[in-house]
């Protein structure tokens, strides 16, 4: 009986140093981890040292750099197009170009051709010819947010070369005692006819959609350049307009536009420096 409580005592004995040592272990792997959480914390946790450096770097992060589009601006005279339908004598189309050279400069380009008939108390004339308008102009608006519009202010150079013929005329009598005479038909055409002139524009053009826009110009000419015949002046050249003003004209154009873009810049903002109190 003896031996057997000995026996049963020792084996309790045996089991409890194991279930000791089982909790030894578990505490010490669950302290272990607690430590490895708190020190991978600890590490992890930055620093108070310059904040604004670190919003900085967020902001730089989040907030993405604007760009501008460079690329070409293509379009139609409208103008001259609905002037076509409703306007039994005029008979023109139209083209207008406009480059991106920088942020504020364009490059400017225009092309088409004219077929008029002008009817004056003692004369008729039909003019038919082309002409072709380059030069620059300056974006005067500035743009916030993704806007893309121009209120622009240029200057061209403009050249055309056109035939012009003598319908009808009337002989001017100043003393019509004995009655006037009647309309003189001639149909008489005179070929090779030259002018050129300057022009100062200002025009706006819109944005309404996507690379469409839609935008007009007022145009005031000089005349530098005329070819005319021999015994009457030209009426009208193609591209500077009437020239019964003498040698000034003017002009106005309705565009509907496309954008075709080429590439992109990054604006570069600019850096102000803080005032000193």
């Amino acid at each position: 009986m003896k031996q057997l409580l000995k026996y049963s005592f020792s084996i309790c004995f045996l089991l409890s140093l194991l279930f000791v040592q089982a909790q030894e272990k578990t505490t010490t792997t669950t302290s272990t981890e607690q430590d490895v959480k708190i020190t991978e914390t600890k590490n992890v946790t930055p620093t108070k040292k310059n904040p604004e450096k670190k919003l900085e770097a967020a902001a730089t992060d989040t907030i993405k750099p604007k760009t501008d589009r460079y690329g070409l601006i293509v379009g139609a005279d409208i103008n001259k197009i609905a002037r076509s339908i409703y306007d039994s004598n005029y008979n023109g189309i139209g083209f207008t170009a406009d480059y991106r050279l920088t942020k504020k400069y364009y490059l400017y380009g225009e092309i088409g051709s004219e077929e008029v008939t002008v009817e004056d108390p003692l004369l008729s004339t039909t003019t038919k010819g082309s002409y072709l308008k380059v030069g620059f102009d300056y974006n005067a608006y500035t743009n916030w947010l993704d806007m893309e519009n121009l209120i622009t202010l240029g200057v061209r150079y403009g050249f055309s070369t056109f035939n012009e013929q003598l319908n009808n005329y009337l002989i001017y009598n100043p003393h019509p005692y004995f009655g006037q005479s009647g309309l003189i038909d001639s149909g008489k055409k005179y070929d090779g006819l030259t002018a050129s002139w300057a022009e100062v524009a200002a025009g706006v053009n819109v944005k309404v959609f996507n690379n469409i826009y839609v935008g007009f110009s007022l145009q005031l000419k000089v005349l530098v350049t005329n070819s005319e015949p021999g015994n009457f002046e030209n009426l009208y050249i193609p591209g500077f307009n009437r020239t019964y003003d003498g040698n000034f004209g003017a002009g106005f154009n309705y565009t509907v536009s496309y954008f075709i873009p080429i590439y992109k810049k990054k604006v570069v903002p600019v850096k102000t420096t803080p005032k000193k109190k």
